[in-house]
């Protein structure tokens, strides 16, 4: 049985930058590639770009009134257009317009990010049965193999109707993570290293179209579990802040009873749960308004049939 969303080519694609306007790699990459366009030609398609918040980038902000890429719900897309609609909100409808459900929808969305937490380069996605992003994401892995920033595979495995993320417009998708980084800050690195996922990502797309035979495999995926909270006090202010033994240990398994919070009066505040996990976001700075410390992730392996454009079939991973 052939896969609806993988019966023909891969013709239309968009990488878009800004959707947070202070994460500055994918803003730099975006800008230089609508001045430079000739780099995102392929022999089977040419990749379209797009400052997704064009006002939070000029601000050099998050985002103006709402987190666009938490703007892509049913609800927001759909509803009628109001003057007192939040920017992002109409934003998003712009977006969906032109490259979503609105239009002719896109085939393959890259949606660029920094973080501030020492995450090298995650590989975002919404759901497991992406299959196409499964093996996009393991051809970028292959790039990490000789590279000092480490490549994860990260999965917020949510029903597609609660999908409220960018990613959400496309027909398949694939989110690049790159850090750390502070807001608002360019790194030569990182934005060297996001410009060559980006473009070995279009590769993989085009040898994809031209019928190359990508084998079946077996990876790691770190699925989300659950949002950690900071501590507060009954003032509702942060009573402790991120143990200098978990700062920039992303992916590093936490165990029970390691340290995880400190307080100003130097007491430990402890993991209490009952299996090791691995803390992913830890201490991001666009959190704290959401008061969230890190992400608790578990780690499963993952097995992907093999993909060939004219015999893909629909069988989605299961985890062992």
């Amino acid at each position: 049985m052939s896969s609806p969303s993988h019966s023909s080519p891969v013709s239309r694609v968009v990488v878009f930058g800004g959707t947070h306007g202070n994460e500055m790699s994918g803003v730099t990459l975006v800008k230089h590639w609508l001045r430079n366009p000739s780099e995102l030609q392929r022999k089977t398609f040419m990749a379209e770009v797009c400052l997704a918040n064009p006002l939070a980038v000029e601000k050099c902000v998050r985002y103006i009134d709402r987190d666009l890429n938490r703007s892509f719900s049913k609800e927001v897309l759909c509803s009628p257009e109001s003057e007192s609609d939040p920017y992002e909100f109409k934003q998003a409808r712009v977006l969906n317009q032109k490259y979503g459900f609105g239009s002719c929808l896109f085939d393959f969305v890259i949606d660029l990010h920094n973080t501030t937490s020492n995450m090298g380069a995650t590989f975002l996605r919404v759901s497991k049965d992406d299959i196409l992003s499964l093996h996009m994401a393991n051809y970028l892995q292959s790039s990490c193999e000789n590279q000092s920033m480490p490549c994860y595979n990260y999965l917020i495995d949510i029903p597609k109707k609660d999908n409220i993320y960018l990613q959400n417009i496309g027909k398949d998708s694939l989110c690049l993570e790159l850090g750390p980084q502070p807001q608002g800050v360019t790194r030569a690195d990182m934005l060297s290293r996001m410009r060559e996922l980006v473009n070995r990502g279009l590769d993989f797309l085009d040898l994809y179209n031209q019928g190359n035979e990508f084998p079946g495999f077996e990876t790691d995926i770190y699925r989300v579990l659950s949002r950690v909270k900071y501590p507060q006090d009954s003032s509702g202010e942060v009573s402790a802040f991120v143990h200098n033994a978990l700062q920039d240990k992303d992916y590093v398994p936490l165990k029970p009873g390691d340290p995880i919070f400190t307080t100003m009066n130097g007491e430990d505040l402890l993991y209490d749960g009952e299996a090791d996990v691995y803390p992913t976001f830890i201490n991001e700075a666009a959190y704290y308004e959401k008061n969230v410390a890190f992400v608790l992730t578990k780690k499963v392996s993952w097995k992907v049939p093999a993909l060939k454009l004219e015999t893909l079939a629909v069988h989605p991973g299961n985890p062992k």
